[in-house]
């Protein structure tokens, strides 16, 4: 079992900039690709981000490039989600998720452990 706890979300001006974190309870952190996604009152979670098990690889979805960079840490059991620019319309709440797999995973109904999510609230 995977326990992930994201921090760092909050209320920001549009224009402005946050970085999530994500911190999992696991010994074989390296061993897993880890995603961020994104729910907005009355819609579908949408996927953000993800990056591969040595942080080699990234995936973002297209609203989101450019602004956000996905990263981690192996040696702090952590991943990251730096968002700059930030619009209105990214104002969510935000989940990692974690994956055992060597793989990049950009679709929510396979990865394995999800964190509780932490808000972030963009205003204009």
């Amino acid at each position: 079992q995977v326990q992930l706890v994201e921090s760092g979300g909050g209320l920001v001006q549009a224009g402005g900039s946050l970085r999530l974190s994500c911190v999992a309870s696991t010994r074989s952190f390296s061993g897993y690709a880890m995603g961020w996604f994104r729910q907005a009152p009355g819609k579908e979670r949408e996927f953000v981000a993800a990056i591969s098990w040595k942080g080699l690889r990234t995936y973002y979805t297209d609203s989101v490039k450019g602004r956000f960079t996905i990263s981690r840490d192996n040696a702090k059991n952590t991943v990251y989600l730096q968002m700059s620019s930030l619009e209105p319309e990214d104002t969510a709440v935000y989940y990692c998720a974690a994956k055992s797999t060597i793989l990049v995973v950009t679709t929510a109904p396979e990865y394995d452990y999800w964190g509780q999510g932490t808000q972030v609230t963009v205003s204009s």
